[in-house]
Formats: C-alpha cells, structure tokens, sequence
C-alpha cells in the first residue's frame, strides 16, 4: 500500500540534535515550497553581518525607511549565496514583481530586483525578511532527514508572523534542541508545546 505524501509547505523546520550537517546546525528553516521534486526553503535565525541598507548601497539603491535599514539579512542557505531572497507578505490578488513564488497560507518570496526597487521608492511590502542564499533538497531528500530526526517541523499559525519574529527564532530553536537532546520520547505533535504558539502568534495589526 503506497503511503501518502506528506507537504510541509509554509511550516517551521527546527534542527534537532540528530542533525547530521553543521550547516544546519541549530537552524529554523521556513519551508516556501515542498513537493514530490523536492523542497525549497530558507533559514530564518542567523542573521549575518549585512544590514539592509548595506545590501542596498551594494546594487546601487538607497533605503530611506527607517524601520527597515538597520535590519539584518540572514543567511538563508548554502544554495546560491551570492542572491538575494525577500519573503515578504503578500500584497495582492497578483504580485506587483517579475519573479514570485506564492506560499499558500499568505507569504511570497521574490527573487527579482523590482521588489528592492519598489522598497527603495518607500513601496513595496511593508513587512520583510531577507536572505541570501536558500536551502534547497531533492525529491525524497528532506524526508530522509526528517526519518533520521534531523528536523522537528512546526506548523504556522499565521503565516504572516514568519516575516516578524526571526530574531527570536534563535532562542527557540535553541530551547528545543536542548528540550529533546538525550531523550528516548518521540517530540510533541507539531505546533504543541516548546514555545510553538509564542513563534506562531499573528503580531498585532498596525
């Protein structure tokens, strides 16, 4: 009897002790696509030493929006380091961009520069996170790793709250990896417990 393939599309991947790869090591990756191809996602707790108005400066665009200059980018994997990748909210029926992936559940990822453009014209949308590089898998790959407890997957709550609460995102993960370090019991269900609903609270509306 075939067994059901599972779609981990818009939710969490915490790194867990048996995380074989030091690349991933104490992670949370944001799962943007996952199908039976394989899976793209991005890493959004390690923030590097770039902040946004310097990533600007470097393709030749200013950013006057002062809640947005001083934030970090982050490293969003080992796949293509040298672009850029903005998850942000999703802005309408259509993406405004060139090159868009929507995530069911309510973000988007864009790839093209229009987006740094329209945020560099006091546009574009107004909650952001921004990589450089993605973590990519091939076709069974990231199931594999799941089997040889390498994640812990989460579910979202509210998909927008993934672009407002990566610098807490380390702590968490942190807290889990300690949580299940050494312990023979299976990890709670996803979205229960180890401060699961503090990362997947929806922020407040402005």
């Amino acid at each position: 009897m075939a067994t059901s393939r599972i779609d981990l599309t818009n939710q969490f991947l915490i790194a867990m002790p048996g995380m074989a790869d030091d690349t991933f090591a104490g992670t949370v990756v944001y799962l943007c696509e996952h199908t039976e191809k394989g899976a793209l996602g991005l890493v959004i707790n390690k923030p590097i030493d770039i902040k946004l108005r310097n990533l600007f400066e470097k393709v030749e665009l200013s950013l006057d929006r002062k809640d947005l200059a001083e934030q970090p980018v982050y490293f969003g994997g080992p796949v293509q380091t040298e672009r850029g990748f903005v998850l942000h909210e999703r802005l309408g029926e259509e993406s405004p961009y060139t090159s868009t992936l929507a995530i069911p559940g309510g973000l988007e990822m864009t790839t093209s520069k229009d987006v740094l453009e329209a945020m560099s014209n006091g546009a574009g949308p107004r909650r952001v996170l921004v990589t450089l590089g993605y973590s990519g898998w091939g076709a069974g790959q990231l199931e594999e790793e799941i089997g040889r407890n390498g994640w812990l997957n989460v579910r979202l709550g509210k998909a927008r709250c993934v672009v407002t609460v990566a610098p807490a995102l380390a702590d968490f993960a942190g807290a889990t990896h300690v949580a299940f370090a050494g312990r023979a019991s299976s990890p709670p269900a996803p979205g229960v417990g180890v401060g699961a609903g503090a990362v997947c609270e929806s922020p407040p509306e402005e």
